[in-house]
C-alpha cells in the first residue's frame, strides 16, 4: 500500500464514525486535493527552476490548462480507485495491519501547506 492509500484510510476512518454516508466521498476529495496540491507545488518549483535556467518550455496559459486537465484526471483516477472493489480489498488489508492514527487537523493542514509553499515559491521567482 502506498502513502496515499494510508492517508485515504486515515481520513476515511475518521469520517466513517461521524458521517457514515459521506466518508468515502470526503476521503476521495481529500486525497485528490492533496495530490493536486503536490502537483501544483512541483509544477511551480520546476517552472521557477526552468525560468532561472533561461529555458522556455511552455507558456503560463498552457501550464494552467495542463494543470486543470491533470487535476481532472487525478480526481477521476481516485474516484475509480477508491469507489469500488479495490477500496474494499484495501480496507480489509488495513484492518489486518496496525494503522497509524494521524490527526485530522494535520491531515487537512498538509494540502494547505503545499499550496502555501507553492505560493511562496511562485512569488520568489
Amino acid at each position: 500500500m502506498t502513502l496515499f492509500d494510508t492517508l485515504f484510510f486515515s481520513v476515511f476512518k475518521h469520517y466513517k464514525d461521524a458521517k457514515n454516508k459521506k466518508a468515502n466521498q470526503l476521503a476521495t476529495i481529500y486525497i485528490s486535493v492533496l495530490q493536486c496540491a503536490l502537483l501544483l507545488l512541483f509544477g511551480v518549483f520546476f517552472a521557477g527552476f526552468f525560468k532561472q535556467m533561461n529555458m522556455t518550455t511552455m507558456s503560463q496559459d498552457k501550464a494552467i490548462v495542463l494543470f486543470i486537465l491533470a487535476g481532472i484526471f487525478i480526481f477521476f483516477k481516485n474516484w475509480m480507485q477508491y469507489a469500488g472493489r479495490k477500496r474494499k480489498v484495501l480496507n480489509a488489508k488495513m484492518l489486518k495491519k496496525k494503522s497509524v492514527g494521524y490527526s485530522i487537523f494535520m491531515l487537512w493542514l498538509l494540502p494547505i501547506a503545499c499550496i502555501g509553499l507553492a505560493v511562496v515559491i511562485y512569488q520568489a521567482v
